[in-house]
C-alpha cells in the first residue's frame, strides 16, 4: 500500500468543520480529568505501516499524548472520526479506513453531514486468521435511531445527535 498523503482541505464546507468542531468541544470538556484527549483535524500521526508519511484524521481520541516527535503522533489513536466530504469520501472509505484497520484503530466513524448519518465501526478478531482485525459496521445512526448514538470504546462519555450536527441545515 503507498504511503497516505496529507490532502489540502481548503475547499471544505463549513458544515464539515462545523461537525469536527461540535465533537471536539463536546468531548473534550468531558476528557479534561482523564489519560486521554480529542483533536481536531490540527494533529499528524505518524506510522510504520503507511511509511511515516503523516496522516492526519479530522478527529481522534488519544490516551498515548506522551509518545510523539516534534510536532508529531506517533503512538495510535482509540478513536478516529473523518467527516466525508466530495473530494474525500473515496480516500475515507477506503485507504484512511484501510490504514486505521492496519494499525488497530479500535473504533472508527464516517460522519455524512450532508445526510445526518454516523457510520459506526468496531475493530474485530477476523475469525479466519489468529493476527488480523476486520472493522465491524456496528450501527448506522440517522434521525430515527440518534438515541443510539455513543462511543463503544469510551462508554462514560456522552455525545448525541444534536450536539453533533448542531449548526448543521
Amino acid at each position: 500500500m503507498d504511503a497516505l498523503p496529507i490532502k489540502d482541505m481548503a475547499n471544505t464546507y463549513i458544515e464539515h468543520s462545523m461537525v469536527i468542531n461540535n465533537f471536539v468541544t463536546t468531548i473534550g470538556n468531558q476528557l479534561k480529568s482523564s489519560l486521554c484527549r480529542v483533536f481536531g483535524d490540527s494533529v499528524k500521526y505518524k506510522w510504520m505501516e503507511n511509511d511515516n508519511k503523516p496522516v492526519i484524521p479530522d478527529v481522534s481520541i488519544n490516551c498515548d499524548i506522551k509518545n510523539r516527535r516534534s510536532t508529531n503522533f506517533l503512538g495510535v489513536p482509540r478513536f478516529i472520526m473523518e467527516v466525508l466530504s466530495d473530494a474525500t469520501e473515496n480516500y475515507d472509505r477506503n485507504e484512511k479506513m484501510e490504514l486505521y484497520k492496519k494499525v488497530e484503530v479500535a473504533e472508527y466513524w464516517i460522519v455524512d453531514w450532508r445526510k445526518k448519518q454516523v457510520e459506526i465501526y468496531v475493530l474485530s478478531p477476523d475469525e479466519n486468521s489468529i493476527d488480523d482485525a476486520e472493522y465491524k459496521l456496528i450501527s448506522t445512526i440517522t434521525e430515527q435511531n440518534k438515541r443510539d448514538l455513543k462511543i463503544h470504546m469510551f462508554p462514560n462519555v456522552k455525545i448525541d445527535f444534536e450536539q453533533l450536527f448542531d449548526g448543521v441545515d
